[in-house]
């Protein structure tokens, strides 16, 4: 089974390609998703531990989390020391169980997953791409975002171009549905002459 790894800077198009997968009977795990069920469940305590005050009825409130990790490149290590291994864990859950099933393409949709050197984990990495000035406009329509939280974000990941130039494999979504559904149709045609080699080497 090949395991694909799907990525891209925030606002880029990675939660639209992802779903076209699915639509194709794909298994996509997404590590953002996990994030908050682990948020609403066993993480909290954890968290809260680690930064008092950022819980509220059993669940981590988001909010207050962001307000205590400031740009503290310390307390980002301190909570991904507490979630990464949770996630890390489900994911590796979810290949088992695509594997089991006999599917023959599973992918981890992870929006770090360069920064985190998982790209040595899947036999293929998919980055989603698309015009600086689409990003910015397509996360600026987002509630509570503001040009200062966004330029925030994009600090703390790889620049587009370096992304692009690590992937396997680019989806531009800045242009119509339709041609990004046909990369993505593109780029699944390719795989199938891919060797699998990452699911028994790191997860099985």
């Amino acid at each position: 089974m090949l395991v694909i790894g799907l990525t891209g800077s925030i606002g880029m198009g990675k939660s639209t390609v992802a779903g076209m997968l699915r639509a194709r009977r794909i298994g996509v795990f997404d590590a953002d998703a996990e994030v908050h069920r682990l948020y609403a469940g066993e993480a909290t305590p954890l968290v809260e531990a680690a930064f008092p005050g950022t819980a509220s009825d059993g669940k981590v409130d988001r909010a207050k989390l962001a307000a205590v990790l400031g740009q503290d490149a310390e307390k980002f290590r301190t909570l991904e020391r507490i979630v990464h291994p949770m996630v890390a864990a489900a994911e590796r859950r979810f290949l088992i169980e695509t594997e089991s099933r006999g599917d023959a393409i599973a992918v981890l949709e992870i929006p770090l997953l360069l920064e985190a050197g998982l790209d040595t984990r899947v036999d293929a990495v998919v980055v989603v791409s698309a015009p600086a000035d689409v990003q910015r406009a397509r996360v600026l329509e987002r509630p509570g975002m503001t040009e200062a939280r966004l330029d925030a974000l994009l600090e703390r990941q790889l620049s587009d171009e370096e992304k692009r130039r690590r992937a396997d494999f680019v989806v531009d979504t800045g242009a119509a549905l339709a041609d990004t559904e046909a990369q993505v149709d593109a780029i699944l045609a390719t795989l199938k002459s891919k060797p699998a080699h990452a699911f028994d080497r790191h997860w099985r």
